[in-house]
């Protein structure tokens, strides 16, 4: 049995090791956000967690600390101000990991390994998306899209803040995974975070009111211009409000187009051999 192994070894020396996870830990201060394997970010996520806690101290020692393992002392400041701040009042987890499928060549897991809260929070996106196709769809059951189009995206800041104080168990618009989660994007940010979050998805409930009236604008002129060219289809996966195609449909998308048959018989190759034997 091992006992007090800590990280993984990734198939290099000690000294390589650490200077790749540093070099990671850096990447990921400088940018907030970073793609990288999935074993690396699980190991890059446990050592930024640690130096931004050193960030939060802001003491001396600390500082020393955290200047003899980033690469780049210009991102110190950042580190024991931007962060110091931003994670004043969470208690821990100051990363997160989304898994990115697999690598193309080694088909090596991939993931994105972020900050929280930071300026493209990809659950603030989603959940903000989330939030928009749900309030999209409540509002289609009583409603007709024309109505809906030109009243625009109202009520969505008091759907926030009524659905962020409630318990769990509680019925409302939202689904309760859809709750739970807005309800986690917003425990620690400032007091302002409802208003940028309604603004969101009022912008992604216009988007997916406007997509079907702009995408039928856009086929009925190519029609007139190209009577004899293809309508384009959608991607993979995207919908939009009332679609009612099949799920193989969705999942096809623009791959859906079937190919042109061959020009001509199909011969066999032994239809091809046997020509060129009885020419010859």
């Amino acid at each position: 049995m091992k006992h007090g192994v800590a990280f993984r070894k990734f198939s290099r020396t000690s000294s390589h090791r650490m200077l790749m996870l540093r070099n990671l830990v850096t990447s990921l201060f400088e940018h907030e956000q970073i793609s990288t394997t999935l074993p690396k970010a699980r190991d890059t996520a446990r050592l930024a967690e640690k130096i931004i806690t050193l960030g939060k101290k802001g003491d001396r020692a600390a500082h020393t600390r955290a200047s003899a393992f980033l690469l780049q002392p210009a991102l110190l400041p950042k580190l024991f101000g931007t962060f110091a701040e931003r994670y004043a009042t969470r208690p821990g987890g100051y990363t997160r990991i989304h898994k990115l499928g697999n690598r193309l060549g080694d088909n090596a897991p991939r993931a994105i390994l972020e900050l929280v809260d930071n300026p493209r929070d990809l659950r603030w996106e989603i959940t903000s998306r989330a939030i928009g196709w749900e309030m999209l769809k409540d509002k289609l059951r009583t409603h007709k899209p024309d109505a809906i189009v030109n009243k625009g995206a109202e009520g969505a800041q008091e759907v926030v803040e009524a659905e962020s104080a409630k318990a769990i168990g509680q019925s409302g618009i939202l689904r309760p995974k859809t709750r739970w989660n807005l309800q986690k994007v917003l425990k620690f940010r400032d007091p302002k975070a409802p208003v940028e979050l309604s603004q969101k998805v009022g912008e992604y409930m216009d988007h997916l009111l406007a997509t079907p009236l702009v995408t039928q604008a856009l086929h009925e002129e190519m029609k007139q211009k190209h009577p004899q060219s293809r309508v384009p289809r959608n991607k993979a996966g995207q919908i939009v409000p009332g679609e009612t195609r099949p799920a193989l449909s969705l999942s096809r998308g623009a791959l859906g187009h079937r190919r042109p048959p061959p020009r001509g018989p199909v011969l066999s190759m032994k239809t091809v051999f046997g020509r060129k034997y009885k020419d010859a």
